[in-house]
C-alpha cells in the first residue's frame, strides 16, 4: 500500500551533502520508498494513507557501523580506577581490561547477552539508530564466539532495526593461546570462521592489526581465508601505531579500516583507490584521552569517505548515543555537521556494503527515515545530549520506543 508522508523538508544525503528538498513530500510503498521530490510535483495517486509530518526535517535512518553492542558485565569500577591513578598495566595484571570482559561474556548465557545488549541498542534506536553493526571478539573460542553471533541474530530478530554480524575473532589473543598467536589465528582460519560462516551467523570479519594485538602478516591470513568464504572484511588499524593495517586493508578490497589516529598518506592513497571507507571512532578518541587525530586532511583531500561510528564497547566506549558521537566528530575532528551527517547516514552504508538499499533517501531504497523537530539539519549534531522529538520510520513503518 502507497503512504504518502507530507508537510516535511528532506535532506536524502544523495552525494554526501544534504542535497535539501523543500516543502517536500515522499511517497512509501511496502518497505520503499516509491516517490520523492518537491510536494508540488507530487503525481496524482491513490494513497492508503497520508501522514502530516508537520513541517520537521527528514533524514535517512542513522546507521552505526562500528559496535560491540554484546558483552558481558562492564568495565565501570576500572574506569574509577583509573581516574583514581591506577594504570591499565596493574589493571591488566589483576585481570581486569578485555581479560575480564572474555570472563563474564564467557559466563553469560545467551539469554543474559540479549537481555543486556538490548537495553544499550535500544538507546541507540531512540537517538534515532535504524541500522547498526555489532562485532563479536569476547568469546575468543568456538562456543563462545557462536554465543554472542546467535545473540546479534535475535536482536535483528527482536528489534525493528536492520543488523549486520561481524566475527571479530582476532579481537585479542585468549588465555588458552598465551604466547601462541599464530596458532590462534590458524585455529580461526581453519576451524571457527569456516564452522560460524557454514552456520549463516557471520556478515563480515574484521580483526584488531595492532602491535598489542594482530601482526599485519596474521591479519592478511585471516583475510584470505575471508576472501575464500567470500565474506567482505573490515579491519581495526592504526588506532595506537603504525603498522600500515590500513593500506593491508585496501589490497584486501575492505568495506572499512577504522580508527585510524596513525594512519600515513601511502595508508589515505591506498584506501582512495580501493573506496576503502575511513570509520572515525570519537567516543574512543575522547574516552582514552588521545591527542592524535587521524589525518583529516589527507582524507578530503584524496576523497575518501569518511563515516562515523559510535564504538560502543565496555572498555574504550560506553557510548550510548551516536548524536553525542556525531557532535564529537565535528568538536574533536573539525567535521562540518553535513559532513557528520553524512558519516552516519550515506557513508556508515558504504562501511557496511549496504549502499545500495541505504544510507540515502532515494527512490528504490528501504524506507528508513527520521522526521526530527528541528529548524535546520545541523541542529542534528549541535545539541549535546538530550532526546530530540522525532518520529522513527523503519522500512516505512513508524515505530514507537
Amino acid at each position: 500500500m502507497k503512504k504518502l508522508w507530507k508537510n516535511c523538508h528532506i535532506a536524502t544525503m544523495q552525494d554526501g551533502q544534504y542535497s535539501s528538498i523543500e516543502d517536500a513530500g515522499m511517497v512509501t510503498l511496502g518497505q520503499h520508498i516509491h516517490w520523492i521530490g518537491a510536494f508540488k510535483d507530487l503525481p496524482a495517486d491513490v494513497y492508503s494513507e497520508t501522514i502530516d509530518l508537520n513541517g520537521a526535517w527528514v533524514t535517512p535512518g542513522l546507521i552505526d557501523c562500528h559496535t560491540h553492542s554484546v558483552f558481558g558485565g562492564n568495565r565501570s569500577v576500572e574506569f574509577e580506577k583509573r581516574l583514581q591513578g591506577v594504570s591499565y598495566a596493574e589493571i591488566a595484571a589483576s585481570g581486569g581490561g578485555i581479560a575480564s570482559t572474555v570472563r563474564a561474556t564467557r559466563e553469560a548465557s545467551e539469554e543474559q547477552l540479549l537481555a543486556s545488549a538490548l537495553k544499550r541498542i535500544r538507546c541507540l534506536l531512540k537517538d534515532g539508530v535504524t541500522t547498526i553493526e555489532i562485532k563479536s571478539g569476547y568469546g575468543l573460542d568456538y562456543a563462545n564466539e557462536r554465543k554472542m553471533l546467535r545473540v546479534i541474530r535475535q536482536i535483528a530478530d527482536t528489534l525493528p532495526m536492520t543488523v549486520r554480524s561481524t566475527c571479530l575473532a582476532a579481537h585479542a589473543l585468549p588465555p588458552e593461546y598465551k604466547d601462541q598467536s599464530d596458532a590462534y589465528i590458524e585455529h580461526i582460519c581453519n576451524e571457527m570462521l569456516p564452522k560460524l560462516h557454514q552456520e549463516g551467523l557471520v556478515d563480515a570479519v574484521d580483526a584488531f592489526c595492532e602491535y598489542l594485538a594482530f601482526s599485519p602478516a596474521q591479519v592478511e591470513r585471516l583475510f584470505k581465508t575471508a576472501q575464500s568464504l567470500n565474506l567482505p572484511i573490515k579491519l581495526h588499524a592504526e588506532q595506537l601505531s603504525s603498522l600500515g593495517g590500513s593500506s593491508l586493508a585496501a589490497r584486501y578490497q575492505a568495506l572499512s579500516a577504522d580508527h585510524l589516529e596513525f594512519m600515513t598518506e601511502d595508508d589515505v592513497k591506498a584506501m582512495a583507490a580501493a573506496g576503502t571507507v575511513a570509520v572515525l571512532l570519537p567516543g574512543a578518541f575522547y574516552f582514552l584521552r588521545e591527542t592524535q587525530s587521524p589525518p583529516l586532511e589527507s582524507l578530503h583531500q584524496h576523497g575518501v569517505r569518511i563515516a562515523l561510528s559510535s564504538d560502543l564497547n565496555p572498555g574504550t566506549s560506553p557510548a550510548l548515543s551516536l548524536r553525542l558521537m556525531m557532535n564529537m566528530g565535528s568538536t574533536l575532528f573539525r567535521l562540518t555537521p553535513e559532513q557528520t551527517l553524512a558519516g552516519v547516514t550515506t557513508h556508515a552504508a558504504h562501511a557496511l556494503g549496504l549502499q545500495d538499499t541505504h544510507g540515502t533517501l532515494e527512490v528504490g531504497k528501504v524506507a528508513d527515515f527520521i522526521a526530527w523537530e528541528i529548524e535546520h539539519p545541523s541542529e542534528i549534531v549541535y545539541w549535546l545530549g538530550g532526546d530530540l522529538p522525532k518520529r522513527i520510520i523503519q522500512h516505512g513503518q513508524e515505530i514507537s520506543i
